[in-house]
């Protein structure tokens, strides 16, 4: 696999469980780790996937990694054809990072019934430095067409009504917060609040970037 470094990226680290300084224009490498939710937890603690004490590997864990352009707003999507988020678990964690480890809550993204084909996820900074990495919830405001409101929180596309190959596809919406390694403000969330009315999934469409592994 070949992998081109922008005139205006500054960062030479590709590997989502290492840690890099960060500043605007860079590409920023990070992970979503899909299994079941108790398999992220070892002794009743959380840790990131890149901990081995989690031991994914025997959960049959599903590993996606994307390397979005800071402080712009991208819209990731994996392909339904190539990756069954039932079968690993039906829970995905957001990771980056080694000596910070940081990574996002479980969250369910199926069951046996649904698919929830929709995700924002929040990367905050402070000082280039990865924080935090969470999930935003606009409840069932914006569902329509063939999804259903599933649990008040989110929408869901059933099972019956996703494509020939018997999934859904899932779209990931991803932005920025806080500070880069310059102090400079981060300021795409502020954005994604503003035009959360909007499709974002539509008007990013075409920004497809995903690589399915295991563990």
């Amino acid at each position: 696999m070949a992998i081109c470094l922008r005139a205006d990226d500054t960062n030479n680290e590709f590997n989502p469980c290492s840690d890099a300084k960060m500043q605007k224009s860079d590409g920023f490498t990070f992970g979503l780790a899909f299994s079941s939710k108790d398999s992220f937890f070892h002794e009743q603690a959380q840790l990131s996937p890149c901990d081995r004490r989690l031991s994914l590997a025997g959960f049959k864990a599903q590993l996606a990694v994307f390397r979005p352009k800071v402080d712009e707003i991208s819209l990731l999507t994996i392909n339904s054809s190539t990756f069954d988020p039932v079968a690993s678990g039906g829970y995905m964690v957001a990771f980056s990072g080694s000596k910070y480890a940081a990574r996002s809550a479980p969250i369910l993204v199926a069951d046996n019934s649904h698919t929830i084909t929709s995700f924002t996820l929040v990367l905050e900074f402070q000082k280039g430095t990865l924080q935090s990495l969470f999930w935003k919830k606009f409840r069932c405001n914006s569902c329509s067409g063939q999804s259903v409101c599933l649990r008040g929180q989110d929408c869901a596309i059933p099972n019956s009504k996703c494509g020939g190959s018997g999934g859904c596809d899932i779209g990931i919406q991803v932005a920025f917060s806080g500070t880069d390694k310059n102090d400079d403000v981060l300021d795409s969330w502020y954005e994604v609040k503003n035009l959360r009315q909007y499709s974002l999934f539509g008007l990013y469409s075409n920004l497809r970037d995903k690589f399915i592994g295991t563990f």
